[in-house]
């Protein structure tokens, strides 16, 4: 007897565009979600169910374009599929599990952050929506705001570092430096406030613990 299954009519990812082409207009769309991978790769380097994505598409319906965070984070799905990992995220490869955080990084051109890309990014029941404006272009909007998807609708968080419970992170906003560039970057915290360090700030942090012990770095 033939087992129909409708999922095998649907596109693969290899199918499917792996973005909607546009391009970044400040590199800080690319430096800002890569230090969040960075540090999540340190602190979670033991898990296998996560997945970070940057200007990667996220496809809901075969016959729907993607819609591209700047970065976003799901949980119960594989860290990497196959050695090539994934060129898209697919809802219907992904055991329809949605991002459970969306990024955006305001940049110089604005495109509908705070208006279209809500709408977007609720209909895929993404829990958590950041947005981070690191010039702070519109005067009634904070740098950083977090919503929190409520009944269907966002509803903006309060805080300066934002406790995401399902996630088991926080958010915020703090100056740091990471590839030799010291400024205001976005940061994981734990529960107690504290934020998680970049892979240059924890060398630093050893380097200092060693010279104070006076041992010699060149020894390990």
């Amino acid at each position: 007897m033939f087992n129909y299954n409708p999922l095998d009519c649907l596109p693969s990812s290899a199918e499917l565009p792996d973005s909607d082409d546009t391009p970044v207009d400040n590199e800080l769309q690319i430096l800002i979600p890569n230090l969040l991978l960075a540090i999540l790769s340190l602190i979670w380097q033991n898990r296998d169910d996560w997945f970070f994505g940057i200007n990667m598409g996220i496809y809901s319906a075969p016959h729907q374009g993607p819609i591209v965070p700047d970065g976003f984070l799901s949980l119960g799905v594989e860290r990497f599929v196959g050695e090539n990992g994934r060129s898209s995220y697919v809802l219907w490869e992904e055991d329809g599990i949605s991002p459970i955080l969306a990024l955006e990084v305001v940049s110089q051109t604005y495109n509908g952050e705070y208006e279209q890309k809500k709408i977007d990014y609720a209909e895929l029941g993404i829990l958590y929506y950041v947005i981070y404006a690191p010039t702070r272009l519109r005067r009634k909007r904070q740098r950083l705001e977090v919503y929190r998807l409520v009944e269907g609708k966002y509803v903006l968080e309060s805080g300066d570092v934002i406790w995401m419970p399902e996630i088991g992170l926080g958010i915020g906003r703090e100056r740091g430096t990471y590839q030799g560039l010291t400024r205001e970057w976005l940061y994981w915290y734990d529960q107690n406030g504290k934020k998680y360090l970049t892979p240059e700030e924890q060398l630093q942090t050893l380097l200092a613990k060693l010279q104070q012990q006076k041992i010699d770095p060149n020894t390990f």
